[in-house]
């Protein structure tokens, strides 16, 4: 399946929010054509009836694929809309946090290939990272199909099991809330120290957008760059030493988040 058979069937976007409405963009501004993506969606925004798509119409019979990125307390309401699709034909993407691909197979029928993805946030402006595991009946070329769809807001990475969906939730897909609040408390740190608060906030994001771009653009890793901003007893040891204390820095603080990020995700899988 590529994007010619896509346009040719036709792509049902269930759900149109800031996640949908990051990849409708993505999708019409690579080529595909507006009129062979119907939305299914209660509230379309201006924007969304702005593109030329079908919203809220009769869907195809056997559209490529169905995009399911509806917020898991819809789902009960919105999936049985798409029993009559299930069964083979038509393949579904979810990028519905906290929802299993037994879920969907119960619903839809064991014979339906799924794809789960879990994106992040900064998908919004096509930086995001999506991770994606297909159930037992998704083939090769579905998975090919979901990682050209989710391409169009960033980059893709494929998982050996669905288990490791949970921990993926706990790193990247809740990630972006713990780099905005390390902004947020290194903004306020510098106004403790006495910087006005704006220069401190505008310091606070150029400093963490500009080492993330700097470490994924770096051949060296993260650990590396950190070794080579470190002088002997400079200003950057006196803050690491901090920060990088065993029982309450960053190591074990963030352990500890993510790994109530990762419980918290399989709480929400088992419902």
């Amino acid at each position: 399946m590529d994007m010619s058979d896509i346009a040719a069937r036709g792509l049902v976007l269930l759900g149109c929010g800031k996640m949908g409405s990051a990849m409708l963009a993505g999708w019409l501004d690579g080529g595909l054509p507006a009129a062979s993506v119907s939305v299914i969606d209660p509230y379309p925004s201006e924007w969304l009836q702005s593109t030329g798509v079908l919203i809220n119409q009769p869907l195809p019979a056997a559209p490529a694929i169905v995009l399911i990125a509806v917020k898991p307390q819809m789902m009960g309401a919105a999936l049985p809309n798409l029993q009559l699709l299930g069964g083979g034909r038509t393949l579904f993407v979810s990028v519905a946090a906290g929802t299993s691909m037994s879920t969907f197979e119960d619903i839809l029928g064991a014979g339906t290939p799924i794809v789960r993805a879990m994106p992040n946030t900064p998908a919004a402006i096509r930086r995001g990272i999506t991770a994606i595991i297909g159930n037992q009946t998704a083939t090769a070329a579905d998975l090919d199909a979901a990682d050209l769809l989710l391409s169009a807001v960033g980059q893709v990475v494929r998982l050996d099991s669905e288990a490791q969906m949970d921990a993926v939730t706990g790193v990247s897909g809740s990630g972006p809330a713990y780099v905005f609040h390390l902004i947020e408390t290194l903004a306020a740190a510098g106004m403790a120290q006495g910087l006005p608060a704006a220069l401190s906030m505008q310091l606070a994001k150029a400093t963490v957008a500009g080492a993330g771009a700097l470490a994924e653009a770096s051949e060296d890793s993260p650990s590396q760059l950190r070794v080579n901003v470190t002088s002997p007893n400079g200003t950057t040891q006196a803050a690491l030493e901090v920060l990088m204390d065993e029982s309450d820095g960053f190591p074990a603080l963030l352990n500890r988040a993510v790994g109530a990020a990762t419980n918290r995700s399989e709480e929400l899988s088992r419902g």
